[in-house]
């Protein structure tokens, strides 16, 4: 599958992968930041962004696209950087092609199973029938009643926009079915009994996100034995989002060593 991506600058490839319900824009300014020291690739994973839709997802898939782009470039290895869904991704590609990766960052994920959080989003977007919507207030209106964090409603309406061909109509960006049917995947697990990435690997949590907790550093250890962790104060789940300037720093204060 060929995706979509930018890129900036040179040197040494990083790519960085954003989560579910994310694409590539997201984390454009840490791209241009990190950009000073690497050959910055920020992608929009399968069925996200301006990438194609398929019906077909999990982890498996999301980290042999991973692999066709890099051969595509001609990439034999590469820093990573993923969030959530991104950094599972990036786990499970890690933990299978070992040989393809420098070094991982993971942001604000552990490799275990949730136990889900985003139904209430998957149930106001797939309640609004877009072929109604004639405004793009509209469709942010319907949704606010569903919805009560207006940053997390404004993260999700950027999905939203106008089709490509005819610009009559609304269309999410994502592939919004195919994200609900496989959601239990997506919240599944990565990494197999005896998987190991020996890599130097960042983990990087939200001090005021629960999706990296104390009892988790022992499978993380299990999986990444080289794994350090690192808590950025006053930040939630979208750690990169909310403290870009203490996230910035904690990574490229690993990253730029292991060039």
């Amino acid at each position: 599958m060929t995706l979509n991506y930018k890129e900036f600058g040179q040197g040494e490839p990083l790519l960085i992968l954003h989560g579910l319900f994310g694409m590539l824009d997201n984390w454009q300014s840490i791209a241009k930041k990190l950009s000073e020291h690497f050959l910055v690739y920020i992608i929009d994973q399968r069925n996200h962004g301006k990438s194609p839709h398929s019906d077909d997802y999990n982890y498996d898939i999301l980290a042999d696209d991973l692999l066709e782009f890099m051969e595509a470039r001609e990439l034999r290895s590469a820093h990573l950087v993923g969030h959530s869904m991104g950094g599972k991704t990036a786990m499970h590609f890690a933990l299978r092609y070992p040989a393809a990766v420098r070094s991982l960052v993971v942001v604000d994920i552990a490799p275990r199973a949730y136990q889900g959080g985003h139904e209430a989003y998957f149930e106001a977007m797939l309640a609004l029938d877009l072929t109604k919507i004639k405004e793009r207030k509209e469709a942010e209106h319907f949704l606010a009643t569903r919805i009560a964090d207006a940053a997390e409603l404004q993260f999700l309406l950027k999905n939203l926009s106008r089709n490509d061909v005819t610009d009559e109509h609304f269309e999410w960006k994502m592939n919004l079915r195919s994200l609900y049917r496989n959601y239990p995947t997506i919240m599944g697990g990565v990494g197999a009994a005896g998987e190991t990435l020996d890599k130097p690997t960042l983990f990087v949590r939200g001090g005021r996100s629960q999706y990296i907790r104390e009892d988790d550093k022992e499978l993380i250890l299990t999986r990444f034995p080289k794994a350090q962790l690192v808590t950025i104060p006053n930040a939630g789940h979208w750690v990169h989002a909310e403290q870009p300037e203490a996230f910035l720093a904690a990574i490229t204060d690993f990253l730029v060593p292991q060039r």
